[in-house]
């Protein structure tokens, strides 16, 4: 337990984490980058789903997003919990907490893609997401070590930083693209 209270020593509590704001850039940027266009190509070929329905379909999903990259551990000395704003709707945001002297394990699973997810094993047998895209990783690793005595050492983010900075230069590269297409859609437009 000495391990434990010097990993605790640097640490306070309460303590939020919050999604990496690169990871928000990038999924963001991804989004518009991806729907943009769409509004002008659809009335540049006068398609049978009007633009503006296709503008508001855009916005509403870049809310949604919003709301889905806006979730939050909190670590406290009891418990972590996993939560979203007040403003998205209790039907759509499905948080979690449990409490330290609860957690039973810590057990890696495969994703479909081949990376490792971490997930907590309550003593009742329930899993939990350890929360793996936020910003500050490291420390929450930590913190999870120093109340739960569980080694953390092989615990790594779901994602490298370098991962999102080369779907984002990418993202950009679109975004260039996005410009000349909508460009091209306007000055296709037929002239009333």
């Amino acid at each position: 337990m000495i391990q434990r209270d010097r990993l605790q020593g640097d640490l306070t509590f309460p303590r939020t984490f919050r999604i990496s704001p690169l990871i928000r850039l990038t999924l963001g940027s991804l989004y518009l980058a991806l729907t943009l266009p769409l509004p002008f190509l659809a009335r540049a070929t006068e398609a049978p789903v009007p633009a503006s329905g296709l503008g508001l379909g855009i916005a509403l999903g870049a809310i949604a997003l919003y709301a889905a990259l806006s979730d939050r551990a909190t670590v406290t000395e009891e418990a972590i919990e996993v939560s979203y704003p007040a403003w998205v709707p209790r039907l759509f945001r499905k948080g979690w907490r449990l409490r330290w002297d609860e957690v039973a394990d810590l057990k890696a699973r495969t994703t479909g893609q081949g990376g490792l997810v971490y997930y907590f094993l309550s003593q009742s047998g329930q899993r939990y997401l350890l929360p793996m895209r936020v910003a500050g990783f490291a420390q929450l690793a930590r913190a999870v070590e120093a109340k739960t005595g569980i080694d953390t050492a092989d615990v790594k983010p779901l994602s490298q930083p370098w991962m999102y900075f080369i779907l984002l230069g990418l993202t950009v590269l679109l975004l260039f693209l996005d410009g000349w297409t909508i460009a091209t859609a306007i000055a296709s437009e037929p002239i009333l």
